[in-house]
């Protein structure tokens, strides 16, 4: 990924409140789809919905991402 975009998102990962902000909205966002997991019959969904999980976990190693992306 390109630097400037790591640099544009310094401020975001640096201020802790929202930084807790962005990681509560992902943790909301888990358990909604897990919810949808446990009662979806449909396979491709349930490929979906794993895919957005591990999306939005990544999003709890943003800060060191994208400190280490920046230098």
């Amino acid at each position: 990924m390109d630097k400037s975009i790591y640099r544009a998102l310094l401020p975001l990962v640096r201020d802790k409140e929202q930084m807790d902000r962005l990681l509560n909205y992902a943790n909301a966002r888990i358990e909604i789809a897990r919810k949808q997991l446990e009662i979806t019959r449909d396979h491709h969904r349930m490929i979906e919905l794993q895919g957005a999980v591990a999306e939005l976990r990544r999003l709890e190693t943003l800060r060191d991402e994208v400190i280490e992306g920046s230098k």
